[in-house]
């Protein structure tokens, strides 16, 4: 099997983390940013924003680990 043109599937994976990643992060900060939010437990803990920076890291990471690369 010839891999000159392929391109590796963590390439999308990664694209797909970066974007669920930075989706999240956003919800985040509109939450954060948002005072008038009812009292929910453990919001003090900014869990969505760990979360969406988290998976946008790896996220970016896979996409720079894996992008495809012309050959010469």
């Amino acid at each position: 099997m010839k891999t000159k043109n392929m391109i590796s599937i963590w390439f999308f994976v990664g694209c797909l983390l970066a974007l669920y990643g930075a989706l999240i992060l956003a919800a985040g900060l509109q939450t954060y940013s948002n005072r008038r939010s009812a009292n929910i437990a453990m919001q003090n803990l900014h869990l969505q924003g760990w979360w969406g920076t988290g998976l946008l890291v790896i996220g970016l990471f896979y996409v720079i680990r894996f992008r495809p690369r012309r050959l010469r």
